[in-house]
């Protein structure tokens, strides 16, 4: 993780000290407008005027679980009106510090309380690649075995899914497995329904406990329904589960910190349970939560005009992403740039592995002043309809001359 990190801030650093005028940054980690500036949602301005205009409102403390219109509609969100566990009362939630917060807390219980207790030996399994903060959270939780499933094929550019099953087959019984809900980080791969059916399958029999990350509702697809499909699938089938929703993407929020973590368990008193020793974590984690990014969100969430106007703000992102997908598609086949491009399209969310080796990334940042990461991982936000032109070419340079 402190390499990644360090990588991250050096590339960073090199693009600002850059003085090419071509030079573009596919290394940013949020969203960015076809200016290349940051977006501020217009029903987030909006929300935030109200909230600065209710004299009603103080800065007392929340409590400790957070604030309860947003743990509710945050949950909701993620698991759909219609949802079985809704409706039989066997959900509960913790306001976070984004979904990194989420993450943690959840390790937290886990470590103490699934699978026997102080259960430090139980294994963790994370995606080959991951976002390299899951390996990071899970062992400062105290877990000793952090292991790795099959996820990206390399050769094939998409899903090694026969892998990912084998893995989960060979997996010992009670294990946790750290799921992307959708837009895969790094890889912008996510399975298909059939897919991810196949995977719940194995993981029902295998008693393998599925711990979701939900960093992009909305913002992968456009469609909220759709990005939380794997998630809503697996409660259908039964399944006791933990998802980490953040909203610093499909909000904006990125400084506020906005997190939750939704928790399914079989009955109302065993959510109970898991929620008392939540709480307890809690309390000596960050004690008590922050509200105004969770009183943005709550607004948004409980007005039926406020929620449709959020959502038409998040297809504005989605689309722009997926347009630019599209456009780097299109422009590297016509070029006649060796390979196959279809996995541009076929991959969802910000983040793109685009197959570049790292000395073809080397050749696109010293030779094109174009920054990505080492692992050709490109952050599609990057692309604007003004260097759109001058990247494919230099993809097309890169991958015709370096080997």
């Amino acid at each position: 993780m402190a390499a990644a990190a360090s990588i991250f801030a050096a590339l960073t650093a090199d693009f600002r000290e850059d003085a090419d005028s071509r030079k573009v940054n596919l290394g940013v980690g949020a969203y960015r407008t076809d200016e290349g500036q940051p977006w501020v949602l217009p029903v987030v301005r909006k929300v935030e005027q109200m909230i600065a205009g209710d004299g009603k409102l103080n800065h007392e403390y929340l409590p400790i679980l957070g604030l309860p219109e947003f743990r509710a509609n945050a949950s909701r969100i993620a698991l759909g009106d219609d949802s079985p566990a809704i409706k039989e009362n066997r959900i509960g939630s913790v306001q976070s510090l984004g979904g990194t917060g989420a993450l943690r807390i959840g390790a937290e219980f886990l470590r103490r309380w699934y699978n026997g207790t102080n259960n430090t030996a139980t294994p963790v399994y994370v995606s080959s690649p991951t976002w390299e903060n899951h390996n990071s959270v899970f062992l400062d939780a105290g877990f000793k075995d952090i292991r790795t499933y099959h996820y990206w094929d390399a050769a094939k550019r998409g899903l090694d899914l026969q892998g990912l099953l084998d893995d989960m087959e060979k997996a010992p019984e009670f294990s946790i497995f750290i799921l992307h809900a959708c837009a895969h980080n790094p890889t912008g791969t996510d399975p298909t329904p059939d897919q991810w059916k196949q995977i719940a399958a194995v993981m029902k029999r295998r008693f393998l406990f599925p711990f979701f990350d939900s960093a992009y509702q909305g913002f992968a697809s456009g469609s909220l329904d759709k990005d939380a499909w794997a998630v809503r699938y697996f409660v259908s089938e039964g399944f006791e589960l933990f998802c980490a929703q953040s909203f610093s993407k499909n909000f904006g929020l990125y400084n506020e910190r906005v997190g939750n973590l939704t928790v399914v368990g079989k009955d109302a008193d065993n959510v109970q349970r898991v929620l008392s020793q939540m709480e307890k974590i809690v309390r000596t984690t960050w004690s008590n939560p922050p509200s105004q990014g969770a009183r943005i969100v709550a607004t948004t969430l409980t007005s039926p005009q406020l929620f449709a106007e959020w959502k038409d703000n998040v297809k504005t992102m989605a689309d722009r992403v997926l347009l630019m997908r599209s456009e780097l598609r299109s422009r590297l086949e016509s070029l006649g740039t060796p390979g196959t491009w279809n996995h541009i399209t076929d991959q969802i969310g910000m983040f793109s592995f685009t197959g570049l080796n790292p000395k073809q990334v080397e050749y696109m940042i010293k030779e094109k002043h174009i920054y990505l990461m080492a692992s050709g991982r490109i952050n599609m936000c990057g692309l604007t309809t003004k260097n759109l032109d001058y990247v494919a070419k230099s993809i097309h340079e890169a991958v015709t001359k370096i080997q």
